[in-house]
């Protein structure tokens, strides 16, 4: 895992629901080493630990990154104080992202919540062979919708009061769809049920996890999952060994 740290200025910030903030920032060489799937620690002043950030945009033209993020605490509520020409001290591009392999297979890309940005970027090269089946609490929290489709990509929401689209679970449209290939990122009931239905129809899975992390670099251990490997059982790290899990390397709880 190759990563470093700069102070990155902010090009562009923008609000997208009353919680959720997307910010683009210059970033050099950590834009070109980036891949979809992985993510940053940002520092945050008067803080110990950084702050971890999934990565939803690389626009390698212009050496940029975008975070999307959701203010959850102290640390990204400062963060999304922030304003463009302001400037981010980044440890990136860090973790293992999505393995995209043929963009030509019918992928499926599905998101919960704010697990929705790390897959906006994974889904670009696919264009019309993607689908994303994108999960909200209500109309009010949709984010990133425009943005698949601006990919190509077909999009299907789920909110959980029916206030936009399937009134349900996101899994649920999952029965109607043909494909060869999913990728996730949500909560992990969500995606549980993904790496399920995956085992069912034989088809391969990539599942980003969300966990509270510290170092962001393997040092600490503190985000620690049970694992598998040729029928042994043993604990990775979500920051080192993933975020992203191939779907049949993960025991779950329960």
């Amino acid at each position: 895992m190759k990563y470093d740290v700069m102070l990155c200025r902010i090009a562009e910030k923008k609000q997208l629901s009353h919680d959720v903030f997307d910010l683009t920032v210059e970033a050099g060489p950590l834009a070109e080493a980036a891949r979809p799937g992985q993510f940053a620690q940002i520092y945050v002043p008067g803080k110990t630990l950084r702050r971890p950030i999934s990565i939803c945009g690389i626009d390698r033209s212009s050496k940029t990154l975008r975070f999307v993020f959701q203010v959850r605490g102290e640390g990204t509520a400062w963060l999304a104080e922030t304003k463009a020409g302001d400037f981010l001290n980044i440890l990136a591009p860090l973790g293992t992202g999505y393995e995209l392999g043929d963009t030509c297979r019918k992928a499926v890309f599905v998101g919960g919540g704010i697990g929705v940005p790390p897959l906006l970027e994974a889904a670009k090269p696919f264009g019309e062979n993607a689908t994303a089946v994108l999960g909200f609490r209500d109309k009010a929290s949709i984010i990133l919708k425009e943005d698949f489709e601006k990919n190509g990509n077909r999009v299907w929401v789920a909110t959980d009061d029916g206030s936009c689209g399937h009134h349900g679970f996101m899994t649920d449209l999952l029965e109607d769809l043909d494909f060869d290939v999913l990728y996730a990122c949500g909560p992990a009931p969500m995606l549980k049920a993904v790496c399920k239905l995956a085992a069912e129809r034989k088809v391969p899975c990539q599942i980003s996890l969300e966990e509270r992390m510290a170092c962001g670099i393997g040092a600490c251990l503190g985000c620690a999952c049970r694992l598998k490997k040729d029928g042994r059982e043993y604990y990775g790290h979500v920051c080192k060994d993933g975020p992203v899990f191939n779907a049949e390397n993960v025991v779950w709880e329960g």
